[in-house]
């Protein structure tokens, strides 16, 4: 059965956007969507298709393929079939000269031929417009996010324990998990905004592979299948008595995502120092909860946390070596990095209905990444946790 996005919601969305437009770039005509994420969010569907949202007309989405599935699955109230830009531009008036778009998104190749039948000079961005828009959550997207955030909590805290068995490997542990998130209800993949980044799942890791250079912008890391496929887990690295397990998956019901981390020993303890190191993770992750409140700025959140962190502690704090992140959390919905960022550089007042994953984690010499990570919802007594209140480093024997 599909599950349709009301139209009501639909409409409020490219409302809220035209405000928001309004407010940040006073002279704005149109702006134009490719992005099947965005195009998602504005219209309810996935197709390859582009939507134009004129500051005073009705929003058109245009649809090469497939136009049957997006009427089909889409309540937005005017879809239009196409083979190439050239019907829409038959059919719609000349663009103005200054067009707003996703430049972090759109191919220059694939502009070059939307600008052979919409001619015009000069290219604006839309992205922190339409960032902004899709970091408030509805009613309706905090419901999926709540569900796929009880998903993650019953299969990482309850269902996981029994997927360990020493001697297997992470490749095989990785399938493992993804069955169970599926049967559960997941969405089956792991979206994020970051350019030419994929996943299915996120970081899966034993012991000392979390803390392996990968180019995942992210404060863990794992050996991945190889060179070519630099995720999901090793296929040669198997799991032993003593050795951390980490987890950092997303998942998602109907395209909303949540983000969390747990952490497993496995056989016996880690050292004392290992799991005192985890416990203060934990304690600045209830810290920046506590501060996810309307009206608080995210660089304030980041600057204080750092500020009061003992400088021995910094060292391998977000990072291991020289591979730190220079954030503490960040937004979270369709994609799993989302706007806006616990860091430097985003001072905006946090919001009611945004919701943050906050990762504070630590790497460990030969024994991994220990931390954790949860997702919240901004509300006026601070970060609601929608993914579990384990604090990590569960035993498994």
């Amino acid at each position: 059965m599909q599950v349709k996005v009301p139209l009501k919601e639909l409409n409020s969305r490219i409302e809220r956007f035209r405000k928001q437009m309004d407010q940040s770039s006073p002279g704005w005509e149109i702006t134009v969507v490719f992005s099947k994420i965005n195009l998602y969010y504005f219209t309810g569907t996935m197709q390859e298709g582009v939507l134009f949202i004129p500051r005073n007309d009705e929003a058109v989405l245009w649809v090469r393929r497939s136009y049957e599935r997006a009427v089909e699955e889409s309540l937005f109230p005017s879809v239009k079939t196409m083979e190439s830009y050239r019907d829409a531009a038959m059919e719609m008036k000349n663009l103005p000269d200054t067009v707003y778009l996703e430049k972090e998104i759109v191919p220059l190749a694939m502009l070059q031929r939307f600008q052979k039948y919409f001619p015009f000079s000069v290219i604006e961005s839309a992205d922190l417009q339409i960032g902004a828009v899709r970091s408030i959550k509805s009613k309706y997207e905090l419901a999926l996010m709540e569900q796929s955030g009880k998903i993650h909590q019953r299969v990482t805290e309850i269902l996981v324990p029994a997927m360990l068995r020493e001697g297997m490997s992470e490749s095989e542990f990785f399938c493992d998990l993804y069955t169970a998130l599926i049967r559960e209800g997941h969405h089956g993949v792991a979206r994020f905004g970051m350019f030419d980044t994929e996943s299915i799942l996120g970081q899966i890791a034993f012991g000392e592979s979390s803390i392996y250079p990968t180019s995942f912008n992210g404060p863990g890391g794992a050996y991945g299948m190889s060179p070519a496929v630099p995720i999901h887990g090793s296929r040669s690295r198997k799991l032993h008595k003593g050795d951390l397990v980490f987890v950092d998956v997303g998942c998602g019901v109907d395209g909303y995502h949540t983000d969390k981390t747990m952490t497993y020993m496995f056989g016996k303890s880690l050292p004392d120092e290992a799991i005192k190191i985890h416990l203060q993770c934990v304690d600045i992750q209830t810290r920046i909860a506590s501060m996810l409140k309307p009206g608080v700025i995210p660089s304030v959140i980041y600057n204080e946390i750092l500020d009061n962190l003992d400088p021995a502690f910094l060292e391998n704090f977000m990072g291991f070596g020289s591979r730190k992140v220079k954030f503490l959390g960040h937004g979270i919905g369709l994609t799993i990095d989302e706007l806006p960022v616990i860091a430097n550089g985003f001072d905006e007042p946090i919001q009611e209905g945004m919701v943050f994953a906050v990762e504070p984690k630590k790497g460990i010499p030969k024994i991994g990444m220990v931390g954790i990570e949860n997702t919240f919802i901004v509300t006026p007594n601070g970060g609601r946790n929608i993914t579990g209140n384990h604090p990590g480093l569960l035993e498994v024997w």
